[in-house]
């Protein structure tokens, strides 16, 4: 018999966990210090990786030298306060410790069965965040439906796609496949790519997608929506579902889900409405308007804490109004999977929510944020980074060199420099390369658009003035003011 591994002991475990936490407090108190952007030319990193693994076992000390030597200087510091890129990924102490708890626990939720604790904390926390976010009871497991963390927003919208196809199909499509020529999906030309991958995975194809034009304000054009889905079913085609979204990737434009509800219902069409980034603002009750039209009329619902809600990634809270078709799409039980209670049915099985079989804790992260920040707590930094976008904001329609591109209703800030394109391209380039900032660029009306997107953990007023005095002074040099 071969002996068993030396597997690390408690005592060792202990030690290595202290010196692992102090280097993340450590990391946290010198980000700011670090250049935002990685520095290292592609394929640097891997050349300071040995060829080949370590034949014997190397102290985790190594491990930890390492990290700093080689991986933090290929980092983008996600968690530096000068990261105004895409939209924020926040992390917190709360969450980063109970990630640890998570993996100590090694728990792995695919069936109430195989961890009670593990489905039931997942129910009820996304109970309390379909409360916080003004929800109706039909998106909780008091109604017919109820949450499910998934990975991301593009799983919760490829699982609501599913749904929408197996609802529209009355089921065939789990046995029969997808007759792709059959059924249309409906967005906005400025939606999250992720539909358009999600119909790609279903088999339907990129062929099946329809982009809806948009409004002046970059949100999704209802009476657009209801001539092209109008048009295809007068064509034999049917309207399978529409996402709308609540807070675009591009601008944070959103989209008007209370007339756009109307039509999927005239239509039988499934409504998703992704709501990746903004839709933890709704916390704030002077927010909640964004959530307008939601519980009268969407029929799936998914939010991101790990992006604005100091919830480390990953972590997306999918809703569903009717969770039997949800269930519908994904359930394959074969024999090793059944079990007396889920026969029952008087438990949550969460493999059955999910494209994998296995699930991680993530529950517990968003159980310690919210327990630790407190409804006001986490109120506090949704209005800290409104107030600070909306402050750069003023700094930007101030100056007459620039123009703002898109309406701020939260913490986004599309700008740019007035004239040509490059010039624009320039002062991205060049304050990106400073390693004082990080942001990102998208196109608005045909135009280079520079995007400040606020929301880390340890941004603060002193560092939005920064970025504008750097983006102000860079203009100056490129300009020749």
């Amino acid at each position: 018999m071969h002996p068993a591994p030396e597997h690390m002991s408690t005592e060792e475990f202990r030690r290595h966990g202290r010196a692992v936490v102090d280097w993340v407090a450590d990391y946290w108190d010198r980000v700011a210090s670090l250049p935002v952007l990685s520095q290292v030319a592609p394929g640097q990193v891997r050349a300071g990786l040995p060829d080949k693994p370590p034949e014997t076992g190397e102290p985790f000390t190594a491990v930890l030298a390492d990290l700093d030597s080689i991986l933090v200087p290929g980092l983008t510091h996600w968690q530096h306060p000068g990261f105004f890129a895409y939209y924020p990924s926040s992390t917190s102490g709360p969450a980063v410790l109970a990630e640890l708890l998570s993996a100590g626990l090694g728990v792995q939720g695919m069936m109430w069965q195989t961890s009670p604790a593990c489905t039931e904390l997942e129910q009820h926390v996304l109970d309390w965040l379909a409360g916080l976010l003004g929800l109706p009871d039909c998106f909780t497991f008091a109604g017919s439906g109820g949450g499910v963390i998934q990975d991301s927003a593009s799983s919760a919208i490829l699982v609501a796609l599913l749904a929408a196809l197996h609802r529209a199909s009355e089921g065939r499509v789990q046995t029969e496949g997808v007759d792709r020529a059959r059924y249309r999906v409906y967005t906005s030309t400025d939606a999250h790519s992720a539909l358009e991958k999600a119909a790609r995975i279903t088999g339907l194809g990129t062929a099946a997608v329809r982009f809806i034009g948009t409004r002046a304000d970059s949100s999704m054009d209802p009476k657009a929506l209801r001539t092209a889905i109008t048009d295809d079913v007068r064509a034999g085609l049917i309207p399978v579902m529409v996402m709308a979204t609540v807070g675009t990737t591009s601008t944070s434009a959103i989209d008007p889900v209370d007339r756009i509800g109307p039509i999927c219902a005239e239509f039988g069409t499934w409504l998703h409405v992704d709501a990746a980034y903004a839709g933890v603002a709704a916390v704030c009750p002077e927010l909640r308007w964004i959530q307008h039209g939601v519980a009268d009329y969407a029929d799936s619902y998914a939010t991101n804490p790990h992006k604005w809600l100091l919830t480390a990634f990953d972590c997306d809270a999918c809703y569903v109004r009717d969770r039997a078709a949800l269930v519908g799409a994904l359930s394959v039980v074969r024999e090793y999977l059944r079990s007396n209670v889920s026969a029952a049915d008087t438990v949550v099985d969460y493999r059955d929510w999910q494209v994998p079989l296995g699930r991680r804790f993530r529950a517990l992260k968003l159980w310690a944020v919210i327990r630790c920040y407190g409804v006001e707590g986490l109120r506090a930094h949704i209005r800290h980074s409104v107030a600070l976008a909306q402050r750069f904001a003023t700094w930007v329609a101030a100056d007459d060199r620039f123009e703002l591109m898109a309406p701020q209703p939260l913490s986004l800030v599309c700008f740019r420099l007035r004239g040509a394109d490059e010039p624009n391209r320039q002062l991205l380039q060049t304050v990106n390369a400073s390693g004082q900032i990080y942001l990102s660029h998208t196109m608005v009306r045909d135009a280079f658009t520079l995007r400040l997107a606020i929301g880390g953990t340890a941004t603060r007023d002193e560092h939005v003035t920064a970025a504008w005095d750097l983006l102000s002074s860079t203009a100056s040099g490129l300009l020749g003011d």
